[in-house]
């Protein structure tokens, strides 16, 4: 029967890929190259692994009288959520991992699940992303561009001691290797934390001891890369490095889509990007009482969506992954030859040394607050002003 139902879970989704032209042309997926000739099954569960996330309705009121709905706004939030799920299943779970319905998935799979879930207490629900935004500067209901979310997500993940990820947000297109290397190798958080991240985290993240944060050695990197490659269009000579990084190993694909409609970007064909789109509105979907969840509604089993490059907005980001520090060396190798490697405009800059003239660089760390963890989720004011004072000293 299991055989059975996989088998047509693959011929569902093949009917949708007719759409896709007959082509010796590989597909790039997430560092991954697929024949639609010859494993065009695998490509199928290479996408419906991905997780997705999409709009929700009838969840608990954002800040309690907020919107219970993130429909028409939450789009951004959704994709951020997409590509920071897609960092945690290659921390844990590893890149090659392949999702089945009705297949019994490990434990890390559903504690990452439950970090995303739309409840106040899970760390990057929509609650907690859209009442972080707040601090940079957006209303609630109010859309997100890539770099604010990019900044939610680095904030956020301050908080989350079982994954304990270093989030580097670029600045002025310029990625320095001095600085990720300092902040990857910063030393474990002491054990004294605030007792509002402490208490945030238990109930986020199932009261966890043996954190992968209290271990010392290289944190995992999540790298955004916020990039206009354009004013009011993409400039064509940034299609081929664009394009490139969806073939590198690390990649967790790009931020970005159209004015105030965002997709979730994880590949390409030829000039056609591959995209996830989180503009379907579902109902809220809760964890059971053993912790597991319905997960059906959390992977698309649709062929992707499919645009043309040259109809992309220029605001996009770029997500990369490296769980070890040879990963982001090999990251640096990657770049330094095919992205770089033009001598007319560069997408981005990769600098050995803290540029001079910027600030001193500071590793973030978590505020400390005294409130509990509920008052740090339902009353954030606190928290704001004092990520304001950090974030100055860790630009």
């Amino acid at each position: 029967s299991v055989l059975s139902r996989y088998e047509n879970q693959i011929t569902i989704l093949s009917d949708y890929l007719e759409e896709f032209p007959e082509t010796d042309e590989p597909v790039w997926i997430l560092g991954r190259q697929h024949h639609l000739n010859t494993d065009k099954s695998k490509l199928l569960l290479d996408v419906s692994a991905r997780l997705w996330f999409t709009y929700r309705r009838k969840f608990s009121p954002i800040g309690g009288t907020g919107p219970s709905s993130d429909a028409g706004w939450g789009c951004m939030l959704r994709c951020g959520q997409m590509m920071l799920a897609q960092a945690l299943i290659c921390r844990h779970l590893g890149r090659d991992w392949q999702w089945e319905k009705h297949k019994k998935q490990p434990e890390e799979y559903h504690r990452i699940l439950h970090c995303f879930l739309d409840r106040k207490d899970c760390c990057y629900s929509i609650h907690q992303m859209a009442q972080m935004g707040v601090g940079e500067g957006k209303s609630i209901g109010e859309w997100f561009g890539p770099n604010t979310v990019a900044q939610v997500l680095k904030k956020l993940a301050l908080f989350d001691e079982w994954n304990s990820l270093a989030v580097y947000v670029s600045m002025d297109n310029t990625v320095v290797i001095e600085d990720i290397k300092k902040m990857c190798w910063s030393p474990a958080p002491s054990s004294g934390v605030a007792h509002s991240s402490a208490h945030l985290h238990r109930s986020a993240l199932g009261q966890n001891k043996n954190t992968a944060g209290l271990c010392p050695g290289w944190k995992p990197l999540l790298l955004i890369i916020p990039l206009r490659l354009g004013i009011n269009h993409i400039n064509p000579v940034y299609i081929d490095a664009f394009k490139e990084c969806f073939k590198m190993p690390q990649s967790l694909g790009a931020l970005g889509g159209k004015p105030n409609n965002a997709y979730y970007f994880i590949g390409f064909l030829g000039n056609e990007l591959i995209y996830l789109d989180p503009h379907t509105t579902q109902s809220f979907v809760d964890s059971e009482e053993n912790g597991t969840v319905d997960d059906e509604s959390f992977h698309c089993q649709q062929a992707p969506h499919r645009m043309k490059i040259m109809n992309l907005d220029p605001s996009v980001a770029l997500g990369f992954f490296c769980k070890e520090e040879c990963d982001f060396d090999s990251w640096c190798s990657l770049v330094q030859k095919e992205i770089l490697k033009q001598q007319s405009l560069r997408m981005f800059e990769l600098v050995q040394k803290h540029p001079p003239h910027w600030p001193p660089f500071i590793p973030p760390t978590k505020p400390e607050v005294t409130t509990t963890g509920a008052e740090l989720i339902e009353s954030t004011d606190k928290l704001f002003e004092l990520e304001e004072e950090f974030e100055i000293l860790s630009v």
